[in-house]
Parts: C-alpha cells; sequence; structure tokens
C-alpha cells in the first residue's frame, strides 16, 4: 500500500540520528545472567561465567566520557534526536537522563536492559516492556512512545507494544520511508507506525569489522546522505544513523561524527528530528 510521506517544510530529508544508550544494561554475570556480555571492541566472546571487568569499563567510558562528546556537537548543532535507552543504563546515569530530558530530546525505549527478548515468552515480554516503560518514564519525566529491540523481536511484540500505549516500532530496515503495521489486538485490527532503522550506516560496524575506519564510516555516511537528499527533490526520505556512546564517542572516532553533521548543517532542506516527531507526521499525512 502507498503512504503519503512528504515533510512539515518541504524538506527533501528527515535527518534522524540514533544515539544508543546502552552501557550498564549489557549482559553480565554480576546481573544474574549466565554469561558476560559477549559484544565488545574485541571480539572476545567469554563462554564462562566470570565478569569481565575490562569489558565493562569498556561501556562504562561511554557514560563517563563518550557522552560528553556526543551532547556537545548536538547541542552545537542544535540538532533535536532520538536517544533508544536500555532503562537501567539510564537509571544507572541519572545526570545523563536529566541532561537528554533537559535538552529536548526523544527517549525511545531499548528494553529494560540490553537482553536478547525474542526467547520470552509472552507474559514474561509484558513485563519486560512494562518494566522498561516505567524505569523510563522515571529517568526522564516521560514515558517513551517507541520501541527499538536488541535484534530480534517475538511475534506478540507489536501486539504488545500497541496494548501497553506504544506508538511506533523501528526493529525494520525494510524501507526509507514509513509505513502503519496493522496487527490483531483482542480480535480487532489495530496499528502501529514503523518507523524503519539502518544498519548498513550504524557504527557498531567499527566493532565488529576493527577494520573498518571512522573515514570509511564516514564517506559511507555521507554518500547515504547524498543519496537520499537527492532523491528527496522528488520523494521524502528517512536517514537513520545509528550512534553508541561507547563506539562514536572515542577520541579516534568523534571527529567522524562532527564531519558529518556539519556536512549536514551545510545543507538547505533537511528536517533534523526525532523518530517520535517522523512517526506523527507520517500518522497525521495518512490518517486510519
Amino acid at each position: 500500500m502507498a503512504y503519503r510521506f512528504t515533510l512539515p517544510r518541504d524538506e527533501r530529508l528527515a535527518m534522524s540520528f540514533v544515539v544508543n544508550v546502552e552501557e550498564g544494561a549489557e549482559q553480565s554475570v554480576a546481573a544474574g545472567d549466565k554469561g558476560p556480555e559477549p559484544v565488545d571492541e574485541l571480539g572476545v566472546a567469554l563462554k564462562i561465567p566470570i565478569r569481565n571487568y575490562a569489558n565493562e569499563s569498556n561501556y562504562l567510558y561511554g557514560i563517563v566520557a563518550g557522552a560528553p562528546r556526543i551532547m556537545r556537537l548536538l547541542e552545537q548543532h542544535r540538532f533535536t534526536c532520538t536517544f533508544t535507552a536500555a532503562a537501567v543504563a539510564l537509571e544507572k546515569a541519572p545526570s545523563l537522563a536529566r541532561a537528554i530530558a533537559v535538552a529536548g530530546h526523544e527517549v525511545c525505549s531499548h528494553g529494560y536492559r540490553w537482553v536478547h527478548q525474542f526467547s520470552f515468552d509472552e507474559d514474561r515480554e509484558r513485563a519486560f516492556i512494562r518494566n522498561a516503560t516505567e524505569s523510563l518514564r522515571a529517568s526522564t519525566g516521560e514515558r517513551p512512545f517507541g520501541w527499538l529491540s536488541r535484534y530480534l523481536f517475538t511475534p506478540n511484540t507489536r501486539r504488545l507494544l500497541i496494548e501497553e500505549g506504544y506508538f511506533y516500532h523501528m526493529d525494520d530496515f525494510g524501507d526509507d520511508v514509513p509505513r502503519w503495521e496493522f496487527v490483531d489486538v483482542g480480535g480487532q485490527q489495530r496499528a502501529i507506525v514503523i518507523v524503519p532503522y539502518a544498519l548498513d550506516t550504524n557504527d557498531m560496524k567499527m566493532w565488529v569489522a576493527p577494520a573498518y575506519t571512522p573515514a570509511q564510516w564516514l564517506d559511507y555516511a555521507v554518500a547515504t546522505f547524498d543519496q537520499l537528499y537527492a532523491e528527496g527533490a522528488e520523494s521524502p526520505k528517512i536517514m537513520s544513523l545509528g550512534l553508541h556512546l561507547r563506539i562514536i564517542g572515542r577520541p579516534g572516532r568523534i571527529g567522524a561524527l562532527a564531519t558529518f553533521m556539519q556536512h549536514v548543517a551545510s545543507h538547505k532542506d533537511v528536517w533534523v528530528t526525532s523518530r517520535l516527531a517522523i512517526a506523527k507526521r507520517f500518522a497525521e499525512l495518512n490518517p486510519l
């Protein structure tokens, strides 16, 4: 089905910076998990039930040093973005939670913790969603209306999100524009906005492929922006740029983000905004 998608001032592109806040909410023996977090910069995935103190400190770096660098760039350009936050991460970093709220950024739920929910049964997943919602409300003063899982979700996820008052879902990589997703909820067809995300521009690639340099990431991000901006002369698109405090926030990488932000700022007709604002715009144009 074809949907309308135009931008508020006829911009060519909706630029969506997505800052993932996962640090402190990752897998850990200390939190009762069976093993330590397998995702780290060196690819050292321990399969024994011990704490990986070194990797825990690598994640902590994102809160202590990475976040201030990213916040400064956002403030410098007056860019509004979406922070996809695992709730426990913001519970442990209240000053960051306050800074995000004061700056007017959106907080989208990235789960209660940064763990896999795809194996959860319905009751456990419902509790996971509710706990995340209430925790983020307490940390930021507002409940989240968007959801991003860690990689995979269940056949129940979108129905549960609708039941819990969520407006959009971003576990989708299938397009450059939003759509409605219709779900059976108690025998009635209800809908949630799908605001597609992107993995190809994500800074996580510099962890999963260590030879992938900040310069290469920047070149790819700029090429993506330029292509979507050109296409936007006829049909506006969304560009998603996924970021991580502990990755792009490192001294040798933050310059790539600064250069990309300057590239965005040098173009007219770009709407730098939150994913919730994009979802609301789409819903206004395509009422049910």
